[in-house]
């Protein structure tokens, strides 16, 4: 009887204490907007993605000053969340960092798209779009694209024997790849690859035959697991190719 007494209480605490947990990451900081763009990103940003960085997760990206982390912010996910409750909502923007740069300290430059969505109404967001930059807060948290899977692009300078290259698309979770194996799929010689800048993965002399990538999934906490994608690059990869790996990451 004591047990069913004290469960409701255990649960309570438990979810006051996460909740707490959950608020306690935030930090704060400043976030400005791309002022010469669009609604959505830059196609030219320093990730790597080319249009990809300008049209993913519907344009609600941007670039970033010390989370850019040498490229190793690629793809991250983060909350977003102006501090004028007069104009600002609750929920603020979720982005992608897609690109690197900073503007008056900020750590954040949102696309126009995403600047605005921070804004409770229409109207307060043309008042904080008129501002420029503004007070924010801001967290990591798990990127997700219903219906997708982590997606790789061909650079358009790989050659083989020569050189080889690729980006990775839609980066899930929220823990960050920190390395990239390049495996021929016949005796399973795996090479690592070079970050050569953002999400771009590199290598000279790339190995024939069908390859298959192993990538490493790395948090702050030292948890680190290697994902094995379901489908390999066929042997006749080009370049431009777009290849489907066929895993998710949560």
């Amino acid at each position: 009887m004591a047990l069913s007494l004290l469960s409701p209480l255990l649960f309570t605490t438990f979810f006051v204490m996460q909740t707490l947990a959950e608020t306690s990451t935030f930090t704060h900081s400043r976030a400005a907007y791309y002022p010469n763009s669009d609604e959505k990103g830059t196609d030219s940003g320093a990730c790597g993605f080319g249009s990809f960085g300008a049209t993913v997760n519907g344009g609600d990206v941007s670039a970033a000053s010390d989370l850019y982390r040498s490229g190793v912010g690629c793809g991250a996910c983060y909350q977003v969340r102006c501090t004028n409750s007069a104009y600002c909502s609750d929920k603020g923007a979720t982005v992608v960092i897609t690109d690197q740069g900073s503007s008056a300290n900020t750590d954040f430059i949102l696309s126009r798209r995403a600047f605005s969505r921070m804004a409770q109404t229409t109207d307060t967001a043309t008042y904080l779009l008129a501002l420029g930059v503004v007070d924010i807060e801001y967290r990591r948290v798990s990127c997700s694209y219903p219906n997708k899977n982590i997606t790789i692009k061909i650079d358009e300078n790989s050659n083989y024997p020569h050189y080889f290259a690729f980006v990775i698309w839609f980066q899930q979770g929220k823990k960050d790849i920190t390395a990239v194996q390049l495996c021929e799929t016949q005796n399973f010689v795996c090479k690592l690859l070079d970050r050569s800048y953002g999400a771009v993965w590199t290598t000279t002399s790339p190995p024939s035959g069908p390859l298959s990538i192993r990538m490493l999934f790395s948090d702050d906490d030292e948890d680190e697991s290697w994902v094995v994608p379901v489908n390999n690059i066929p042997q006749d990869w080009k370049a431009g190719d777009i290849y489907d790996t066929g895993v998710q990451v949560n």
